[in-house]
């Protein structure tokens, strides 16, 4: 079978740029309103969409007060989105650094059974200073120890969701047996960070455990990615670091004992489509207008761990020295390095950087013609830069219709991307195996 390419739908805000909230073809539903979730997951199933995506941060935002960035738990959205849609994948983040394994490996497994299969969970290890104020601890983890911790945690939720065997219900009525002996089994880990008995209180899913998503991209990132993840989210700025990335992330794989066709990586894409070039480029511009410079400055803080960039004057063009050293940063290390890597190859000034960087945080952001967005991504995708794309339209939902509308029937027409489901699970979607659990 020919390969084809996977798109998944980020679902963030009222779309990625950050300005977008402001924008007049915005969603005028609340970002508590879960219709709005809802019309979102549909219009991505109707676009034969392999999943759709939800983030999380776990504190208010210094910025709140002209930026919003706040949203509904993202667990809790996905059982809505169960009931709302049949065939698309959900996928939500949840954090290994402040959430019990036990927990969590009940959560997913209940959303595995109530969508029939459609679960992914995007690991996390939780880096934001006033999250870790939020959960009683006064400083956030260190970059190596959220690793160290979230190595035992997928050993342990592992053990949890491997507690039952596939046969281990016989629901037998009539001979009053509901589960078969031995087909449930203690998991009993010591470790550490965690103590857990198990067994989980739940049977196995349809997909045996959640599809695995990952999103870190520095050398511990990738190395835990290679392990453990079947999907990655990636931030890329150009095609040749995303080349880069996506040869070494499937050389590591195969160095884990894996094939790599069962890790597929995504990078984040968010493409303003218009009817012509000009127009692309004139919403571009008219959504960098609405946007605030300040707002940009402070994310940029957090993105360096709470670093001051206060003295830095707007237009200054800024130099990698203007920047903390990001092995030094215990915040989200790899996508400092993908902002200092941007910054020494184009030479920026800080209005400028700010200005790309509220596209979509450091993702890959183009405006152009729907053949031009359809080229780039066929480009991306037959040279070994990509599995598929998270798709981050700017505005929502109106850049997510017009990109279903005229971006995707061209893909289908060359053959790169589904014209209709042909399996019902997240799993089957991504064309991943489902793995065995032996007693």
């Amino acid at each position: 079978m020919a390969r084809r390419l996977h798109l998944n739908l980020f679902i963030h805000g009222r779309g990625h740029h950050e300005a977008a909230w402001r924008h007049p073809s915005a969603s005028p539903l609340a970002l508590t309103d879960i219709r709005y979730y809802t019309d979102l997951a549909r219009a991505a199933e109707a676009g034969l969409f392999d999943s759709v995506f939800l983030a999380d941060t776990l504190a208010v935002g210094d910025d709140v007060a002209r930026a919003p960035r706040t949203w509904l738990e993202p667990v809790t959205v996905l059982a809505a989105l169960a009931g709302a849609t049949s065939r698309i994948g959900l996928i939500a983040t949840c954090s290994t650094t402040y959430t019990e394994p036990y927990n969590l490996a009940r959560q997913f497994a209940s959303l595995d059974h109530m969508s029939g299969g459609r679960v992914g969970w995007n690991i996390v290890t939780s880096w934001l200073a006033t999250a870790a104020g939020n959960y009683g601890n006064g400083a956030p983890l260190g970059h190596a120890e959220r690793y160290e911790r979230a190595e035992e945690y997928m050993r342990v939720v592992t053990g949890l969701w491997d507690s039952w065997s596939d046969d281990a219900v016989l629901d037998d009525r009539t001979a009053g047996e509901y589960a078969r002996p031995g087909a449930i089994r203690a998991v009993n880990h010591a470790g550490p960070h965690y103590q857990v008995s198990g067994p989980l209180n739940l049977p196995r899913g349809p997909q045996g455990r959640p599809v695995f998503v990952q999103a870190g991209s520095s050398e511990t990132g990738r190395r835990f990615a290679a392990r453990y993840a079947e999907a990655v989210f990636t931030a890329q700025m150009e095609k040749a670091t995303a080349s880069d990335f996506y040869a070494d992330l499937k050389r590591l794989v195969v160095e884990e004992g894996r094939a790599p066709e069962q890790v597929l990586i995504l990078p984040g894409l968010s493409p303003i489509v218009g009817a012509t070039e000009a127009e692309a480029q004139r919403i571009a511009r008219e959504l960098n207008e609405l946007s605030d410079p300040e707002v940009g400055r402070k994310r940029l803080s957090g993105r360096f761990g709470g670093y001051d960039f206060s003295h830095l004057p707007l237009d200054k063009t800024l130099s990698p020295e203007d920047f903390p050293d990001p092995s030094m940063v215990d915040a989200a290390r790899s996508r400092t390095e993908v902002i200092i890597g941007l910054v020494r190859r184009e030479k920026p000034t800080l209005r400028q950087l700010l200005g790309y960087l509220a596209g979509a945080r450091g993702h890959f952001v183009t405006a152009g013609t729907p053949e031009q967005i359809a080229d780039l991504m066929e480009d991306w995708f037959q040279s070994g830069a990509a599995d598929g794309f998270n798709v981050m339209p700017p505005v929502l939902p109106n850049m997510l219709d017009v990109f279903i509308a005229e971006v995707v029937p061209l893909l289908q027409r060359r053959g790169l991307f589904r014209t209709a489901y042909a399996a019902d699970t997240l799993r089957a979607h991504y064309g991943l195996s489902r793995p065995d659990v032996r007693f």
